[in-house]
């Protein structure tokens, strides 16, 4: 078998991620409608990955956030979205690189994504290391339901 020059399981890859990118362009222009939401996993020390230390330190690996109801200043660029959530009562603006995505669902129509976390992926993200911010965001689960970590498989198709 000749060897794969062209990386197809990578263009794949990147495909997949415009299909996320441009579902929350969608909803950054438009708004969610019609049930629509999404649940994002990502790994929280990814290249890029801008979060406040509390959440960092809380969720040192991956996290998964909701966007539904609550949720403020959607903004989508090429390599990451920002977006602004209430933890414990207080306004946290995330930045998240698609390279650092994980998953990425739509429930409300039984639609996922998986990403296999590639290292290669994410050196494609921005060089940066993650930003910190000095806000407190403790018990988190508590002020935003919606936004604790759910496993996805019950959204697959088995």
């Amino acid at each position: 078998m000749a060897q794969d020059l062209f990386h197809y399981d990578k263009m794949v890859e990147t495909a997949l991620r415009g299909v996320a990118r441009e579902a929350l362009a969608r909803a950054a222009r438009d708004g969610l409608r019609g049930g629509h939401h999404f649940y994002v996993s990502f790994r929280t020390g990814a290249p890029g990955v801008v979060l406040p230390s509390q959440i960092l330190a809380k969720y040192p690996e991956d996290m998964t956030i909701v966007l539904e109801h609550q949720f403020w200043g959607l903004e989508v660029g090429d390599a990451a979205f920002s977006v602004t959530l209430s933890f414990s009562n207080r306004m946290e603006r995330l930045t998240i690189p698609f390279a650092a995505i994980t998953t990425f669902a739509d429930p409300s129509v039984k639609f996922g994504l998986q990403f296999e976390p590639h290292s290669e992926a994410l050196s494609d993200a921005s060089a940066a290391p993650p930003a910190t911010s000095s806000h407190a965001a403790e018990n988190h689960e508590a002020a935003r339901p919606e936004a604790e970590i759910v496993t996805l498989d019950r959204f697959r198709k088995r």
